[in-house]
């Protein structure tokens, strides 16, 4: 079984503002360069041949290259609990065209659509069960709430399996797909 996922990469410069912003906060599992990318949709797990249907799919979508800019920082919880630092992408527009074009892509390919509500961010830190302490997190926050970068483009749609190991995830690009220059 392969666990996909369509995402957008940032340029090394938009990397790098990223990593600078990560650490300070006790217990967080920080991503590292290889990690960061802008999810368009989440898939989850497909035997090869499905996932060989979702490739030809997504070869398929035309779409313009998204211009974003890093736009402040967040939090997810689950059940109360911070589980996830994440910073902004934004304007969120063209990213939401996009992912509505990867929607029907993936619905030609019998992907179920995602019921949750589509919010472009990039992961920077993860915590397990047992979050940090919420005071640093909140502190965290404060101090990267402006946390900004220079409008840039994403020029390629990217399709990754995610492999799962007892250290936490690693991203393999799979293919590429240029989006059209604005």
């Amino acid at each position: 079984m392969h666990r996909l996922f369509v995402a957008l990469r940032p340029p090394p410069a938009v990397r790098a503002l990223l990593l600078d912003a990560m650490g300070g906060v006790p217990g967080a599992r920080w991503q590292d360069d290889e990690q960061l990318h802008i999810t368009v949709r989440f898939i989850g797990e497909v035997d090869r041949r499905h996932a060989e249907d979702i490739a030809a799919a997504l070869a398929a979508v035309a779409a313009p290259a998204p211009g974003v800019r890093i736009d402040g920082v967040g939090t997810f919880d689950r059940r109360g609990r911070v589980d996830t630092l994440w910073a902004r992408v934004g304007p969120a527009d063209p990213l939401a065209a996009l992912h509505r074009k990867v929607d029907q892509a993936l619905a030609r390919a019998a992907v179920a659509p995602d019921p949750r509500r589509y919010l472009p961010h990039v992961t920077l830190a993860r915590f397990s069960r047992t979050a940090a302490d919420p005071a640093a997190i909140e502190r965290w926050v404060a101090d990267h709430a402006a946390l900004a970068s220079p409008t840039f483009a994403l020029s390629h749609l990217m399709l990754y399996e995610s492999v799962l190991a007892h250290d936490g995830a690693r991203y393999e690009a799979i293919a590429r797909w240029p989006l059209d220059p604005a």
